[in-house]
């Protein structure tokens, strides 16, 4: 056996990932890899064009495609449907979607536990011997989930929700985040009341730091269309002598998609962006060509703002820009795939200058931002 050549164990540690050689020999019986090579012991040997496939397959695969999938994605052009394809990813994706839904209803009943406050807790213990009955009655088609929920909600009227005690159970672990950090992800779920909004939050390295000096020596402050910049809390922003513009400065635009419509027909927003002052923070909530051609403009040179807080929601375009923001090396501010919107990116800002003006001489951010 020659240096070339891989065994099927060695093969797994250069991929790693947690591929096996279980996994590797399954993915031989589906005819995702070609039969290997063999020693003269008969062990399977593997080449660094298996390496690239295995790789291949692997990220398909942790993208949520279906082996099966993977099998066709990878097949020649020729002898791929295109359109059987896309039908089948399509049948997979209404499923996944089902699937969201179901475990959104779950994280729902669990947060209706979990969030309760202290006021609430003397009614957890009934609420639990009331849903091991329930599951039992539910068998038998008797369940009445429904009436549970009555006699729970019953006791929420009697004073106002405690947030952030709910949110001390549901939180993950932040102990690892920054104070100024975990204040401004507080913010971002408060504003949208999901907690799973924390998995997809980017903050890059330097952004608190970038933000804090920005807005500290009075910069300007750029959102993208005028219902973001109505949303900017501009008492604190005064206070610290920022100025604040809208980019499409059009008080017509109420929604995504006007706003991403408007700045890709008309020439005076996108030759006004390109013209925004270095040091400034740009704020997009709504158009993602708005996001990508920020983007652009950072990369010609042609502007340096010193932070961008990028979510505009989207199904396409949006999550496009956001990967491009996330490969400058502009401090940003982001929420991966479609998420996102005026009013967290708002959120976000508003949230920023908050912690500026309470806590001034705060550094915990510091460690975080080297």
């Amino acid at each position: 056996m020659t240096s070339e050549y891989l065994t099927i164990k060695e093969l797994t540690e250069v991929i790693g990932g947690g591929i096996t050689p279980r996994m590797v020999r399954h993915y031989h019986q589906l005819g995702l890899l070609p039969p290997a090579q063999r020693s003269p012991g008969n062990y399977r040997l593997y080449t660094q064009a298996d390496v690239r496939l295995l790789r291949r397959i692997v990220a398909l695969k942790q993208q949520g495609f279906q082996l099966s999938h993977i099998r066709q994605l990878l097949a020649s052009s020729e002898a791929v449907e295109c359109n059987t394809l896309m039908t089948q990813l399509m049948q997979q994706y209404r499923s996944v979607v089902q699937q969201l839904a179901r475990l959104r209803q779950t994280a729902s009943a669990l947060e209706g536990l979990l969030g309760r406050d202290r006021s609430c807790q003397n009614i957890q213990a009934e609420a639990l011997a009331q849903l091991k009955l329930l599951e039992v009655e539910t068998q038998n088609g008797l369940g009445d989930l429904e009436q549970l929920w009555h006699s729970l909600d019953a006791e929420a009227g009697a004073h106002p929700e405690a947030f952030e005690e709910s949110l001390t159970r549901l939180l993950p672990d932040l102990s690892n985040r920054s104070e100024i950090e975990v204040d401004l992800l507080i913010s971002l779920v408060l504003a949208c009341g999901d907690v799973s909004l924390l998995h997809f939050v980017r903050l890059s390295k330097g952004a608190l730091t970038a933000a804090r000096f920005a807005l500290k020596a009075g910069c300007l402050v750029v959102g993208d269309v005028p219902s973001l910049v109505a949303a900017f809390d501009k008492t604190r922003l005064a206070h610290l002598k920022c100025h604040w513009e809208t980019l499409i400065d059009n008080p017509h635009i109420n929604n995504a998609a006007e706003a991403e419509q408007a700045f890709w027909h008309e020439r005076l927003w996108q030759e006004r962006l390109q013209q925004l002052p270095s040091g400034c923070v740009l704020v997009i909530g709504y158009a993602p060509s708005a996001l990508m051609a920020a983007c652009a403009a950072i990369e010609q040179g042609w502007i340096q703002p010193a932070l961008v807080i990028g979510m505009p929601i989207g199904f396409s375009h949006a999550p496009v820009a956001k990967r491009r923001l996330a490969r400058l090396s502009t401090p940003y501010l982001t929420i991966e795939g479609n998420l996102g919107g005026g009013l967290l990116a708002a959120v976000a800002l508003n949230a920023l200058v908050e912690s500026l003006l309470e806590k001034p001489d705060c550094h915990c951010y510091l460690e975080a931002d080297k």
